[in-house]
């Protein structure tokens, strides 16, 4: 596969590739889910995936791999920047997750195309978005207890969910990335949060990409 070099190319690839995001729910419950995230020391990354139990949320699988990224920082085309690794980390993997959690976005991207979009279309996967902070869009402040969401619009469309994990702490931003509808989406990044603000999933894929990049030098 050609992998683009040049923002032009980029966007060309988002708006070729972004009719195929599938909105609906696949019926299974997932049995393994695996958050992904990346870690940067200048263009030096380490791309983490790690795999937990649904039920249990303990630890099965974990991959991680190191390398430089050749794509400029371009906003809204930073999954250019950590696809590659990340897709070198999940076909390491023993086991096979049903569910990717990434930290960011989805559907609540300029081009409706973002990582979590853009990871679930190549690998086929359902995939989720659940994001620190808003990259687009505008919302109100959902209520204070954890489960409270509020819609996050952009054009007059809801694009996301403002998901209140924990109660009286910062929301996270949740989207659409394939096969997953947005209710699910909220229902599943709940069920990984049930102790801190970030999901299980993302707390154990930070953790492991920071350790192997400080390891690294």
């Amino acid at each position: 596969m050609h992998w683009p070099s040049t923002p032009t190319e980029a966007i060309a690839v988002q708006e070729q590739l972004r009719g195929l995001v599938d909105t609906t729910d696949v019926d299974e419950r997932p049995r393994y889910v695996a958050g992904l995230d990346v870690a940067y020391d200048g263009d030096r990354l380490a791309a983490a995936v790690v795999v937990l139990d649904w039920e249990t949320l303990a630890e099965v699988d974990r991959a991680v791999v190191l390398g430089e990224t050749t794509f400029p920082y371009v906003p809204g085309l930073f999954a250019f920047r950590e696809i590659p690794g990340l897709l070198e980390a999940l076909g390491r993997l023993q086991t096979t997750p049903d569910l990717l959690v990434c930290d960011g976005q989805g559907l609540a991207h300029p081009r409706r195309f973002g990582l979590a979009c853009h990871l679930g279309v190549l690998t086929g996967m359902p995939t989720i978005g659940a994001a620190k902070t808003a990259y687009i869009g505008t919302h109100a402040d959902p209520g204070p207890r954890r489960g409270d969401v509020a819609d996050l619009i952009v054009d007059n469309q809801v694009v996301g969910a403002v998901v209140r994990t924990q109660n009286d702490v910062n929301p996270i931003y949740v989207s659409i990335g394939h096969r997953v509808t947005l209710p699910t989406a909220v229902r599943h990044v709940l069920h990984l949060a049930p102790r801190y603000r970030l999901p299980e999933t993302t707390r154990a894929a930070d953790h492991l990409c920071r350790q192997a990049l400080s390891a690294a030098n």
